[in-house]
């Protein structure tokens, strides 16, 4: 019997958990760790703000899970053991032959002084509910959406966060008493995809009379006065404030030695495992260089790929059955726009000498697309 203990109940952490019960037979243990037995569908919480999704529909309790063979445990992973591949949560240690890490960025507002106080989180279910409902009252003024720092996932979010608000503001008709405007440490908008989509990115929001401010690192946030404070000396006011806070990796993988100079796991880009054998690491806790310089993007889309990358590996090493697989740096978003509208931009990461992203123009069909997407998701892996 072999033990497969997966840290981490989120896109990379679900697929991995499952894909493996499904090739291993019920002498294996498959046991998924989530500090909250909760896994939430985290792109719908873009339409959450604006109220197009309560909060209950896209959450579901990895509880019902145990039914089809994978042992949940709730708790908080307090210590990590990559060398002997223990794991402690709760008090109780778990033993694994096989340990994937997907515990995910943690999310650390604390670490800009004044963030929390002055504005909403985008990042967090709790927070894409109270934008939603403070933005109701909010009719005029300036409203601003701040990434905060450098790397964060989703690099499309914070644009897709903008243009879906600013379409709220124009059905709540109050568009043309409130200005709406990004600031971002960025060079471009999703530079790691190129020249060409960030460009493209980049007219869609001005497009809509939304004002870009790249390589804009704020230093301080000041609530009281509705103030942002940039490292180039600048600043810029706000009335209704959206961010996106600084990420780390939790502590608990840095305490394990897991993290690199990067702050981030560093793990084989193809088969996901670091440098402790059969521990593997997926999703947002990584750092993946590419070769243009930038690191491969945090993204939903990537933890699944190398979930399924990584659950059938330990299922070819557990059963001596099939040839381990890679994970080959392919992935796409979708960009929504607001209206009933989104873009799709799709490619490989992977590529030499840079990535090879092409960026679909906005349609209906693709909005249509990610609705479907979303029903098909809480379907399929649940």
């Amino acid at each position: 019997m072999a033990t497969t203990v997966v840290l981490g109940g989120g896109v990379g952490g679900l697929v991995t958990a499952r894909e493996l019960r499904k090739k291993l037979g019920r002498e294996h243990r498959v046991v998924l760790v989530d500090k909250e037995a909760r896994h939430i569908f985290w792109p719908s919480l873009l339409w959450l703000q604006v109220g197009l999704r309560r909060p209950e529909a896209i959450v579901k309790d990895l509880a019902p899970l145990e039914s089809k063979g994978i042992e949940v445990i709730k708790g908080e992973v307090e210590a990590i053991d990559p060398q002997q591949k223990t794991v402690r949560v709760g008090g109780q240690e778990l033993q694994a032959d096989y340990l994937v890490v997907s515990l995910g960025a943690q999310l650390a507002p604390e670490e800009l002084p004044g963030l929390s106080d002055a504005g909403h989180n985008l990042y967090d279910l709790e927070g894409a509910t109270a934008i939603r409902d403070a933005r109701t009252s909010f009719t005029s003024g300036r409203l601003v959406v701040l990434v905060s720092r450098m790397p964060f996932k989703c690099p499309a979010a914070p644009y897709e966060a903008a243009m879906l608000l600013e379409h709220d503001l124009k059905k709540r008709k109050v568009r043309r008493n409130v200005s709406v405007a990004v600031y971002t440490p960025e060079v471009g908008p999703m530079a790691v995809a190129g020249p060409t989509v960030s460009a493209g990115v980049r007219s869609m929001v001005e497009g809509r009379d939304i004002e870009y401010y790249p390589q804009h690192q704020v230093t301080s946030v000041d609530g009281s006065t509705g103030t942002l404070s940039f490292a180039d000396d600048t600043e810029a006011h706000f009335d209704f404030l959206v961010y996106i806070p600084p990420h780390i990796a939790p502590p608990v993988v840095r305490d394990a030695g897991l993290t690199g100079e990067s702050g981030w796991v560093q793990v084989d880009r193809n088969t996901m495992e670091t440098s402790f054998p059969d521990v593997y690491a997926i999703g947002d806790v990584t750092g993946i260089p590419l070769s243009m310089g930038l690191p491969l993007p945090k993204a939903g889309v990537f933890a699944h790929g190398e979930g399924v990358a990584v659950a059938q590996t330990i299922a070819s090493k557990i059963t001596g059955r099939g040839e381990p697989k890679t994970f080959d740096g392919n992935g796409g978003c979708f960009i929504e726009i607001g209206g009933g509208k989104a873009g799709f931009g799709k490619g490989d990461f992977y590529a030499e000498p840079a990535p090879t992203i092409k960026l679909h123009q906005p349609s209906r069909y693709r909005h249509l697309t990610k609705v479907l997407f979303e029903k098909y998701w809480m379907w399929k892996w649940f």
